[in-house]
């Protein structure tokens, strides 16, 4: 199985994006959660399933919520660009690639 590395950055937008759905109704933000893990386990196993894109990302689509995972796959492990809501600060995050 493939590593996956998660940015600070994204640590703190994926907390954040928990702490708002939970606060919004009691369950809510751990199948926000749920719903994470289900798709870094699919980049896990497939890491590149999905396109790369001209900034040399990929993105995971998660199917209940509006986010998307940025990554990018590396030889030996995913790394975790953002956690990112579509609908707010499209392309925020491109100042973290390398």
């Amino acid at each position: 199985m493939t590593d996956i590395l998660i940015l600070d950055e994204a640590e703190e937008e994926l907390s954040s994006a928990v702490a708002f759905y939970e606060a919004r109704s009691s369950g809510l933000g751990i199948d926000f959660l749920r719903e994470i893990e289900h798709g870094l386990n699919a980049l896990r196993h497939q890491p590149c399933l999905w396109p790369v894109r001209e900034d040399g990302t990929r993105r995971y689509l998660l199917h209940r919520f509006p986010y998307v995972v940025v990554y990018r796959f590396y030889e030996d492990a995913i790394w975790i660009l953002a956690f990112a809501h579509c609908r707010r600060k499209p392309g925020y995050w491109t100042k973290r690639l390398p």
